[in-house]
């Protein structure tokens, strides 16, 4: 067999067969990354490129079935190879249905596994070659950015523009819209990838703090600086630094970073030494900026260098169109860390979530899906939701508009909600089927 480098990762909770596949493997050179269990699998595809899944259906708690469907969701190009000792005609189907590419019935030798093997690595090859430069697998470099908005794609544009120069980046966004997540995305999908990336919340360190910790100091700087030290622009020398809150930046501070902006270089604390520094700036805040160049609390002239490039992360409310997504994604997150398993959301409890406004945005919805994850079984439904959210619903003045077409928009959600069950909409909105058509119709 040709030497290969593809990660490969084996999913099965009988120990002796994955040492049995990993000596194989690795006979073939292959790169092999062991799971027990699907939560452990998810892990390491969440951490590691992974290019072919091997795994078992019949397992404890979360099956493969359920790592096969999660796969065909969130890679859909990963090739899928099953090994089970419990064949049928009904799981074939279900698995070819959900993408896999062979089915190997245990017990098994080394050369049906081989004949398997390439099957399923020509059919990885052939999905890399149809997905090259196309969206889609722009789109699969974001996974952490959720979302098929507009906006969100927008956002994903723009970071495609600048990932791989070093021009100084503005992200703006209210709190907890996920800007650490686009400025960690320009980073990690560029090429400067390998160097260091160091995120420094401006806010949260003291304001006295801030300037020894971003530029360093040299010994006898202050009381208590024993030594010398370097700052986070040393240690992102190379790489890419993130600016968070820069708003509660000082005005000396301010000062400091127009220099390094300019000049390309640090002079720490107590020193008149400048140090070159190669540094991409990312700055972020959910402050009016313009707003306290007025009050002069914060350098027009930096605000300029800093504003090169822009990207507007938008609230959720914004992007509505998103939130199940990101309900989806947070159901598996916690459903797995909590339970063992796979959580789904009932429909009118997701009707519920699409209509609030999230003034905590990303944040906060993840903090409600965490919660009620905690609270449910096997589905979240709207018991599980936090009262405000039931009554909560907020119109702009612009959108006011007359009870029946309200009423109507919402049926019309409903319905949509329940695969257009009108008995099931009639129970949620407390109603019988005839009011539900009378209503449609005027």
């Amino acid at each position: 067999m040709q030497l290969r480098k593809e990660n490969i990762l084996i999913v099965d909770d009988d120990v002796n067969i994955l040492e049995l596949l990993q000596r194989h493997l690795q006979s073939w050179n292959y790169h092999v990354f062991k799971a027990i269990s699907v939560k452990e699998a998810v892990t390491i595809l969440r951490d590691t490129p992974i290019n072919l899944l091997i795994t078992d259906l019949k397992m404890p708690e979360v099956d493969g079935f359920e790592l096969i469907k999660f796969v065909s969701e969130h890679y859909p190009k990963l090739p899928k190879l099953v090994v089970t000792g419990y064949p049928s005609v009904q799981g074939s189907l279900e698995a070819i249905k959900s993408g896999v590419v062979d089915y190997l019935t245990k017990p098994f030798t080394k050369d049906e596994l081989k004949l398997a093997l390439d099957k399923t690595m020509v059919a990885s090859e052939k999905n890399v070659l149809q997905a090259k430069n196309s969206s889609e697998e722009i789109q699969q470099g974001y996974r952490e950015i959720i979302g098929n908005s507009e906006k969100i794609n927008t956002v994903i544009q723009i970071i495609e523009r600048v990932k791989n120069n070093k021009a100084t980046v503005f992200i703006k966004g209210e709190s907890g819209t996920g800007k650490e997540l686009v400025a960690r995305a320009i980073h990690y999908q560029g090429k400067f990838s390998r160097a260091p990336f160091i995120a420094v919340n401006c806010g949260g360190i003291p304001e006295n703090l801030l300037e020894t910790e971003l530029f360093g100091y040299i010994k006898g700087a202050f009381t208590g600086a024993e030594t010398n030290r370097e700052g986070f622009f040393q240690a992102a020398n190379g790489g890419t630094i993130f600016l968070d809150e820069i708003g509660n930046a000082s005005l000396t501070v301010q000062s400091r970073l127009l220099r390094v902006l300019q000049e390309k270089e640090v002079v720490r604390v107590g020193s008149t030494k400048a140090e070159k520094v190669d540094v991409r700036i990312i700055a972020a805040t959910n402050s009016d900026l313009q707003d306290m160049i007025q009050k002069q609390t914060f350098r027009e002239d930096l605000f300029y260098r800093l504003t090169v490039v822009e990207i507007n992360v938008a609230p959720l409310r914004d992007r509505k169109d998103d939130i199940q997504l990101l309900v989806e994604k947070f159901l598996f997150k916690y459903g797995v860390e909590y339970k063992d398993r796979f959580l789904k959301i009932a429909p009118e409890a997701l009707a519920i979530l699409e209509r609030y406004d999230w003034p905590g945005n990303i944040r906060e919805l993840e903090n409600i899906i965490q919660r009620a994850v905690i609270m449910s079984d096997k589905i979240v439904d709207i018991a599980h939701l936090p009262e405000h959210l039931k009554h909560s619903i907020t119109f702009s003045p612009e959108a006011l508009v007359p009870l029946k077409v309200v009423e109507k928009q919402y049926i019309e959600k409903v319905l949509r909600a329940t695969g257009n069950n009108k008995t099931k909409a009639a129970e949620i909105l407390q109603i019988d089927r005839k009011t539900i058509r009378q209503k449609l119709l005027d």
